[in-house]
């Protein structure tokens, strides 16, 4: 596995990639990898000649100082798991590289889907995440990108960025991977006291209790019982919407005609957490 620090030493080394025409798949990451970040590359190493990983913990997405400071970081351990993994290239550029005149964010229009959900919460999170992944994607050219569903709001923030800007780019979206509990795998679990960690479990429990009686039950009737799931566990929740998944618009009502997904988004302590689950 080669290992870069710096856009233009990355650069160089792809272009004979690129004059070569081998497909490129692209994962990017902010370390402290995890099954879930491995289902990713995995998936780009079935589909692409060359795969490479980016490991970033990108200050601009950060809207919380305290989780930017706590974020967990293990380089050593992440370049030796994607090493064992295939893993052909890993990118890993400081802060000065990436942002050399300053951490400031470009400014998106994601057409509102940045203004949904995570967006009234993490307030600047979108623009941040589109400022770094644009500079990546610029510099890597991948043919193709690897995305997991957990953060579906991003997901469909990352589609929007490359229907705007790298027509030729696949977005790859890659199911949800999950602890035992149903948790999803997330960075963030390494901060979870095992009795979080088992109360957190809560949360997939109740995207699957919504799925079963989505149908049966009007949206009123559901918000009370996710309420009432999560006043009886030790989490605080955060915010519970159903939306539809192509324009992540709150729904009302159920309408089989739409797209619906239903979003939760928690605190386990001091630790946030996010879910959604595909309802119809």
């Amino acid at each position: 596995m080669e290992i870069f620090f710096d856009f233009l030493s990355l650069k160089k080394y792809l272009e004979e990639i690129h004059y070569q025409g081998k497909s490129v798949g692209f994962t990017p990451t902010m370390g402290a990898l995890h099954q879930g970040h491995l289902s990713l590359l995995q998936k780009s190493v079935a589909q692409n000649k060359i795969s490479i990983c980016s490991i970033f913990v990108n200050p601009t997405q950060f809207n919380n100082i305290e989780d930017l400071k706590t974020y967990p970081r293990n380089h050593e351990k992440d370049a030796d798991l994607l090493q064992k993994n295939h893993c052909d290239i890993l990118f890993l550029p400081s802060v000065e590289e990436v942002y050399p005149n300053g951490e400031k964010s470009e400014h998106f229009d994601f057409n509102g889907l940045e203004h949904e959900m995570e967006g009234r919460f993490r307030p600047g999170h979108f623009d941040g995440v589109g400022t770094i992944l644009h500079k990546l994607f610029s510099a890597i050219q991948p043919h193709r990108a690897y995305f997991g569903e957990k953060d579906f709001q991003q997901l469909r923030i990352v589609q929007t960025l490359a229907q705007k800007f790298f027509k030729a780019l696949e977005i790859v979206p890659v199911d949800i991977y999950r602890e035992e509990n149903g948790l999803a795998m997330s960075s963030r679990n390494a901060k979870l006291s095992a009795e979080q960690r088992r109360e957190a479990s809560i949360i997939y429990k109740t995207l699957a209790r919504v799925q079963q009686i989505i149908t049966k039950e009007n949206f009123q009737k559901i918000d009370e019982i996710v309420n009432t799931a999560f006043e009886a566990s030790s989490l605080k929740l955060e915010y519970f919407i159903i939306a539809n998944e192509e324009n992540l618009k709150p729904l009302e009502n159920f309408d089989k005609s739409q797209p619906m997904r239903a979003f939760i988004a928690a605190y386990a302590g001091g630790v946030r957490l996010i879910d959604n689950m595909k309802l119809n």
